[in-house]
């Protein structure tokens, strides 16, 4: 058991949060973060009170999907720290302190920088949180895994390419291996093809967003979200959630 008492606070944090949904994606360029994004942000019009965290501290994006600048972000101290409010979306993103200066985080700093944010922002009335993490198995991802195992529910994002299946298969080992008995998958820039190799893994196939060329047309402002062609496919995936 972690001792450290920001620990126990994100637990208590999180434990009042009815659904909390940990992203993940065992490599980058699946589109993790537009999958975490959307999916809040379009919850959030469903009149349903929901929060979006951005966990990647490295090479945050979820803001310039949103089209936020940095600047813009502030957040108010009540009982910790209140997430900023994009249209009806509850939003954390450490972008608001670091800036545009890169943060490169190692082992304990890593974790002691995610144990912080997950203690300190408080989420009260959220009914739904997605947290966007980092790509990849990094040490933040492992100690949500294991130790956030009773409050999480994880959604695995992987494309239909050979590379991204093969690298899912050992994300999902882990993610089996900490005790997980459902493992939400969503398909992306793909077809539908995998809800086959999903059934025969034994994840909760929740659904698929095609590839589009213009991926622009959808992210960089709230508009631009509210009117994407890609609505219908996440509003079909958050009815499964």
């Amino acid at each position: 058991m972690i001792s450290d008492p920001r620990f126990h606070g994100a637990v208590k944090r999180l434990g009042e949060i009815p659904k909390v949904y940990l992203v993940l994606s065992s490599k980058g360029g699946v589109g993790k973060s537009l999958i975490s994004t959307l999916l809040s942000y379009y919850s959030s019009l469903k009149e349903v009170p929901t929060g979006l965290l951005d966990l990647d501290f490295t090479n945050p994006s979820t803001h310039i999907i949103l089209g936020v600048k940095p600047g813009e972000i502030s957040y108010k101290e009540e009982k910790g720290l209140e997430p900023f409010k994009i249209g009806k979306l509850s939003y954390f993103s450490i972008i608001s302190f670091t800036r545009d200066n890169p943060l490169v985080l190692k082992g304990d700093e890593a974790r002691n920088v995610m144990r912080e944010v997950l203690s300190i922002v408080n989420w009260t009335g959220v009914q739904k949180l997605f947290i966007d993490t980092p790509p990849g198995l990094g040490d933040e991802q492992l100690e949500a895994i294991y130790n956030l195992k009773s409050l999480v529910k994880p959604i695995v994002v992987s494309t239909p390419h050979n590379l991204s299946i093969q690298s899912v298969l050992r994300l999902v080992k882990i993610l089996r291996d900490a005790g997980f008995s459902e493992i939400l998958f969503v398909e992306n820039m793909g077809n539908g093809k995998l809800e086959a190799f999903a059934d025969a893994e034994g994840l909760n196939y929740v659904g698929y967003i095609p590839f589009v060329e213009n991926i622009e047309s959808c992210i960089g402002s709230t508009l631009k979200i509210e009117n994407c062609v890609l609505k219908q496919y996440f509003e079909a995936i958050l009815s499964k959630t």
